[in-house]
């Protein structure tokens, strides 16, 4: 038998400033699942999480509100955690990063990466709001767009054009948190020496190394590192200039760590607050570099693609640099889309993990269905809901439960509730299969493993008809046959009980219950239940979705567009909007559907992309319109390799005017999505979509 394992895992910290909804759920059901099958396998797995408490957005909602970033930060902790709660997220411990666990390790973090050099004071200059006495963050900032004049822009790029810039390029720029004209302003900045050759020499090794899971992960880092000799990487500006909310960095009167800084470093600060409780947990066995060697752990991230860049570089670099352990591996999921588009409030399907559960729906049939559709790549899933009804209804009800309410009322009725002995060709199938099943859930090839499950169910289901109890029942002489087949008709039950207990934790228990056997383990698909064995009275284990239900969750999401008081939770869009804690959007006004008519949307496929010789950002695209083609300059040379691109779908603005560029006529733009954080990601339709079809 080999030798437990010391598993750390975590989440990313959801930020403190909005719900929890279905989309956060694709990472934090993906994490549960795979603690919950590493504990049944026997090994010590801890699961940590906080929720992520600082920076400018949690400082101006807490003062709209006329309370403290402390007593928000408590109100949504509570949400928070019920939330999770309510979809049987089972962390081992749930803290904040508004604690001194998290500010001991970022200090020490700091100072570490001082000593070594890595830290660089810099003066750089900002826009100062001087009616709120506040620098002003980009997304904090709009005006006019130095390139093209479209007004209305945020102080980092530009919306029409495309055009990337500095905010103080910004023309008649005003404060989008007082509506005042900013000025310049000079402050003293904290820059993490990510150029430094120590730091690229380290990324070029280490990116391969927690990303090797996944392919796509390291060819994105690859691409955001470039190439030995290149040094795309730039330092990192970790520090915020009062009023702030957030650590003060040690030495540093009015200066703050930048959110992303001590974010991850909540991971230290929960496992820290965990082992206050649990003297069983070392600390320093997971986090110190050589203490880790010696004691064989293993220290897991499970992120969303967007903040990929964090996690997998700068995340890593200081580490290393500081003396603790690096991640063993950071594991990259995609986005959720509901109904094949993105959520929205619009249709309904914004949908928080709150209004799911007031709703009265089973938060198991999600889980199944998010474990039925993911994989261990970073693509998005889709929550088809014509689909969750189906699937859920057909796999669950259909075939899992469905053995055991044919045949368990026999052994109650019949046979005082006692199991016969049995044995058989399926039963040593299913018991053979648990180690396939086992493998696709250590690879987080959940999709796989619920298959798996389902055609042995199938199997099942068909060894009933051939056996049909209830036929077996009327017959005379049959009761030893009749007890035979349902007895062993609920063992296999039980094997498939065991393979979906990480997916449906509050159904295995319930049916642990009503088979009255101890809490399922891995190892436990060995045994069979023994002739003699009790068994409780069969109840109903789970129910149908019904259409109505659903009608009802997607009305009850569409009500909440109604403007919300302040006290109330702002739920962002997506995990990415969520997660990226670098300041929150301000304010975007409406446009009338006559607006957005005006703009020509149409699928283009790339049939051509180069380097433009002499341009750091751009890259040149031929697009295919199906009835013609056209020339389009894109800022995205950081984000792709040019030969990747040829052939695939994306979307492009038609109508828009050309515009004359110092390498040739760029006749239109395509469209990227891009936050505070690095990375440029390009649209692309589902497969099906022609060029030259209208986006609308």
């Amino acid at each position: 038998m080999p030798q437990p394992r010391q598993i750390l895992v975590t989440s990313a910290l959801p930020y403190a400033n909005g719900a929890i909804h279905l989309g956060h759920l694709v990472e934090y059901i993906q994490t549960d699942i795979w603690v919950r099958f590493q504990k049944m396998r026997g090994h010590a797995c801890w699961y940590v999480c906080a929720d992520d408490t600082h920076g400018t957005p949690i400082m101006l909602r807490a003062d709209k509100e006329g309370i403290t970033p402390e007593t928000l930060i408590s109100r949504v902790y509570q949400e928070h955690t019920r939330d999770f709660a309510g979809f049987h997220v089972a962390f081992d411990n749930y803290h904040s990063t508004h604690s001194e666990e998290t500010r001991f390790f970022a200090s020490d973090i700091y100072g570490k990466l001082k000593a070594a050099g890595l830290i660089e004071v810099r003066a750089i200059e900002q826009f100062y709001d001087p009616v709120k006495g506040m620098f002003l963050p980009d997304r904090y900032i709009q005006g006019e767009c130095p390139k093209c004049g479209t007004p209305d822009q945020y102080g980092d790029s530009c919306e029409s054009c495309g055009a990337a810039y500095a905010p103080t390029d910004l023309k008649n720029p005003v404060s989008a948190v007082s509506g005042a004209v900013p000025i310049r302003k000079s402050s003293d900045h904290f820059f993490f020496k990510l150029s430094d050759p120590r730091c690229q020499e380290f990324l070029r090794r280490a990116t391969r190394e927690v990303c090797k899971t996944q392919p796509e992960a390291v060819n994105k880092l690859q691409e955001w590192l470039g190439e030995p000799g290149e040094n795309k990487l730039t330092d990192w500006d970790i520090s915020r200039d009062a009023p702030y909310f957030g650590f003060e960095i040690p030495g540093a009167p009015g200066k703050y760590f930048y959110v992303w800084l001590d974010a991850p470093i909540g991971y230290f600060g929960s496992l820290k607050n965990l082992a206050a409780r649990r003297p069983e947990v070392d600390v320093a066995a997971f986090i110190e570099r050589d203490a880790a060697a010696r004691a064989g752990t293993e220290m897991y991230h499970f992120v969303g693609k967007d903040i990929l860049y964090f996690h997998a570089l700068f995340w890593p670099a200081e580490l290393e640099h500081s003396g603790y352990r690096i991640p063993t591996a950071v594991f990259a999921h995609g986005f959720l889309t509901v109904d094949g588009q993105k959520m929205s409030k619009s249709r309904g399907t914004f949908i928080t993990a709150e209004s799911y559960l007031k709703q009265g729906l089973n938060p198991e049939w999600l889980r199944y269905y998010y474990a039925a559709k993911l994989n261990a790549s970073m693509e998005d899933i889709d929550l088809n809901l014509d689909d969750f009804i189906a699937r859920v209804n057909s796999d669950l009800v259909g075939k899992y439960v469905n053995i055991a309410s044919r045949c368990a009322g026999f052994i109650h009725r019949r046979f005082d509730g006692a199991l016969a002995a049995v044995s058989g060709t399926l039963l040593e199938d299913v018991r053979a299969a648990g180690e396939t099943v086992a493998a696709h859930y250590q690879a987080r090839e959940y999709g796989k493993a619920v298959r798996e499950v389902m055609a042995l169910a199938d199997r099942a289901n068909q060894f009933v008809n051939d056996h049909a109890p209830w036929e077996l029942a009327k017959k005379e002489g049959a009761d030893a046959e009749l007890h035979r087949v349902c007895s062993e008709a609920l063992n296999l039950f039980r094997l498939l009980t065991i393979y979906l207990k990480p997916v449906l934790p509050k159904l295995a228990a319930d049916v642990e219950a009503f088979l009255k056997v101890a809490p399922l383990a891995w190892s436990d698909a060995a045994t069979l239940m023994p002739g003699g064995h009790l068994i409780g009275e069969y109840k109903h284990l789970t129910t149908r979705v019904e259409r109505k239900q659903i009608d009802a969750l997607l009305e009850a999401n569409k009500a909440s567009l109604a403007p919300a008081p302040m006290s109330q939770p702002h739920s962002q869009q997506r995990h990415a909007e969520h997660q990226q804690h670098a300041e929150e959007k301000a304010a975007v006004s409406h446009i009338s559907i006559d607006d957005f008519s005006k703009v020509d949307l149409r699928i283009a496929r790339i049939a051509n992309a180069e380097h433009v010789e002499g341009a750091e950002k751009l890259i040149k695209l031929t697009l295919d319109l199906g009835t013609e083609t056209r020339t389009v300059f894109a800022g995205i040379k950081s984000a792709y390799d040019p030969a990747a691109l040829t052939g695939r779908l994306t979307v492009m603005v038609a109508n828009l005017a050309p515009r004359k560029m110092k390498f040739g006529l760029s006749e239109g733009m395509v469209l990227a999505a891009s936050g505070e954080g690095p990375g440029i990601f390009l649209l692309s339709p589902d497969s099906g979509a022609q060029p030259g079809m209208k986006v609308k």
